[in-house]
């Protein structure tokens, strides 16, 4: 059996060529990369054809106007994601801890949930840890938590999945409180003060602008207002809350979003809030990876998260 000292001799690529092929495939052009890494485009060109050579694999096929990947170069991109994201998070590590560089939170935020929420993630942190430098992105679920397993992100907000990845672990739980939104001129029959019968008669025919039923959060909602005889039609499906709110505002549909969603929306009035006996609610989660449980101001920033 070869042993792995046996093989790092013969590999036929490292750290330096997987980086580049990984740039060329988000960027799809060898003038972008050799821009980012300060190459010049013959040079990286050679390199991945060495690669090509040494493995008997295409990796990309390159055309006049574009660079794609061919599946096999996929299949390394794919396989090979967390190595990369582990590589950096060491070497980030080692600079925070050694040479004293500053310390950086990187946060995922699903896309389900409104950027209204975002004052209360950020905002206690950036007062007792002004030092700590914060990376924010605005992600679907499943991104963040490939992302999270490869160490590509910290921190990851997100409505919680049905199986966990084993490396990946929930520190905290939040319940979340949803309302019914329509537009303040709306259908005869609708209003704050209406029964709930009435309402959904009211509602029966007009339209619902709901959150993607690909996401936690669709899913669960369109469940519930099945059960609870609100769905009853085909409805539009839209990727985030902040858009629904001000489609509702427009006059184009009703809706059911999350409450602090309205928090910070600047035109409250022209959206009817009708107060129901029975709400959906949703559980919000924050997930870190096992390995970065401990870590001290990532801990903190968890704790000082306001909800």
């Amino acid at each position: 059996m070869q042993t792995q000292n046996e093989y790092l001799p013969t590999a036929p690529f490292g750290i330096m060529e997987l980086h580049l092929l990984h740039l060329l495939a988000h960027h799809g052009s060898f003038t972008r990369v050799a821009a980012e890494v300060g190459l010049t485009q013959s040079a990286i060109t050679r390199q991945l054809q060495g690669v090509e050579a040494k493995i008997g694999v295409q990796l990309f096929e390159r055309t006049t106007r574009k660079v794609s990947i061919t599946p096999a170069g996929q299949f390394i991109i794919e396989q090979t994601r967390h190595i990369l994201g582990y590589f950096e998070s060491t070497l980030r590590r080692l600079r925070e801890d050694f040479v004293e560089a500053p310390k950086q939170i990187r946060l995922g935020v699903s896309r389900s949930i409104s950027l209204a929420y975002l004052p209360g993630f950020v905002f206690a942190n950036q007062r007792r840890q002004p030092e700590v430098n914060l990376l924010v992105s605005h992600e679907a679920s499943a991104r963040i938590l490939r992302q999270l397993e490869s160490d590509e992100l910290d921190i990851g907000i997100l409505c919680p999945p049905r199986r966990l990845p084993g490396n990946l672990a929930v520190t905290h739980r939040f319940r979340d409180a949803f309302t019914l939104i329509m537009p303040r001129t709306g259908p005869p029959g609708t209003g704050e003060k209406s029964t709930q019968p009435a309402l959904k008669k009211a509602l029966a025919s007009k339209t619902w602008l709901l959150i993607n039923e690909t996401s936690n959060t669709g899913s669960q909602l369109r469940k519930w207002m099945k059960q609870h005889r609100w769905l009853n039609r085909s409805s539009h499906e839209i990727d985030n809350f902040d858009l629904i709110i001000n489609l509702v505002a427009l006059g184009l549909g009703s809706s059911f979003v999350p409450q602090r969603s309205l928090a910070l929306y600047s035109r409250r009035r022209q959206v009817l809030r009708v107060p129901l006996p029975e709400r959906f609610s949703r559980e919000i989660v924050v997930v870190v990876r096992k390995s970065r449980r401990g870590t001290p101001h990532i801990t903190r920033f968890i704790e000082n998260i306001l909800f």
